[in-house]
């Protein structure tokens, strides 16, 4: 199936059982994203969505990780490349709008770490499931920048404004139980019983009626674009946030493996 859809550096695919398409992030130890990565996960779902052998996806990432996120190199790119920055800014708008858009069941098996751009599509899935060994990061204020992609828009929605509000603020890990728990995720399971459990709710939906499916999907996810303008605004002010000095200081801290040092703010 390798040559079916664009794969660059970054994307496996396999076809476990009939109309389920498999797609395993691969890229290194843990999947960290470069810009064609990122790229790479923004747009296949208008291929497979144009696949009429395709009625049901199934994303994970191989091996113990799920994703990475963005490389700090990438990162480092945005707090001085303007013109790189409103790349990313468009790259990551499409993203989100990608997967809002298509129109087939998505299954998200979520295994170990998962942030960045591969985690706003597993909290969009229409069926995620998390292994206790998950970690799901919203990684912005670490670096010194606004949590834009996703998570401002959506995770009030599945978990409330209280406990979006704790995570998204101070960059705490949730664990795949405490993710079903509050509701971030639709269940959670053993490591070992991931990738089976994403098959047989893979397999269940590709054999109900796709036209019900879809449009249901369709329907629910109205409530996505109805708070579209909250993610416009959140994401924009994360581009916006990679232009401050802070986010060049945390950036520069990981690297040299130290903790950074802010600046107080008089506004």
């Amino acid at each position: 199936m390798t040559d079916r859809y664009p794969a660059g550096n970054y994307l496996k695919f396999d076809e476990p059982a009939p109309r389920v398409l498999r797609i395993t992030m691969s890229r290194g130890k843990m999947h960290e994203q470069d810009y064609e990565a990122h790229h790479a996960i923004t747009e296949i779902w208008k291929h497979v969505d144009a696949d009429a052998s395709i009625d049901v996806v199934i994303l994970t990432g191989e091996g113990p990780t799920f994703s990475a996120g963005g490389e700090y190199a990438m990162s480092q790119r945005n707090t001085h490349d303007a013109e790189f920055r409103m790349r990313m800014w468009k790259d990551g708008r499409d993203t989100i709008k990608n997967a809002v858009d298509f129109s087939k069941p998505i299954v998200a098996a979520i295994n170990g770490p998962a942030l960045g751009a591969a985690l706003a599509i597993a909290m969009m899935a229409d069926l995620s499931i998390a292994a206790k060994s998950a970690k799901l990061i919203i990684a912005h204020t670490r670096l010194g920048v606004a949590a834009g992609d996703h998570a401002v828009m959506m995770w009030p929605m599945l978990c409330g404004m209280a406990k979006a509000k704790r995570y998204l603020l101070t960059g705490e890990s949730v664990s795949g139980e405490e993710a079903e728990r509050i509701g971030l995720v639709a269940m959670c399971c053993e490591d070992d019983e991931l990738q089976d459990r994403a098959l047989e709710y893979a397999v269940k939906l590709a054999a109900r009626s796709q036209t019900a499916l879809r449009l249901t999907k369709q329907a629910a996810n109205n409530w996505y674009k109805q708070a579209w303008p909250i993610f416009e605004a959140a994401f924009a002010l994360e581009m916006l946030s990679f232009a401050d000095e802070d986010a060049a200081e945390a950036v520069q801290a990981v690297l040299d493996k130290r903790d950074p040092v802010f600046k107080h703010r008089d506004f």
